[in-house]
């Protein structure tokens, strides 16, 4: 696993357990339309592993890195892209579909 992957993997582990991440308008309403709660969200960043990493992109907006996650939940493969700040925040959560533009 990549060094940054693991410390990427380890910050997000340490904010989801004490409840520090906020979500992007975009994204709550992705969450609530795949029917998870705000809970469910904290559950999949805490079960985030090396494998479920798809790699992670400057954003052309601030430069900063979006890391992007597919884990499977349930057998359904979530889409997952986040900023790390001061909390982690969710940029998007939604059903990947694989020929869709992500963003």
């Amino acid at each position: 696993m990549a060094r940054w992957l693991a410390k990427v993997l380890s910050r997000v582990h340490d904010l989801a357990a004490t409840g520090r991440v906020r979500l992007t308008y975009k994204a709550a309403r992705e969450v609530a339309a795949l029917a998870l709660s705000p809970e469910d969200v904290l559950d999949v960043l805490l079960a985030l592993t090396g494998d479920d990493s798809v790699g992670r992109t400057a954003s052309a907006a601030s430069g900063e890195w979006l890391y992007i996650f597919k884990p499977d939940i349930s057998g359904q493969t979530v889409y997952v892209k986040l900023i790390l700040r001061l909390d982690c925040i969710v940029v998007s959560f939604h059903e990947d579909e694989a020929d869709a533009d992500e963003d």
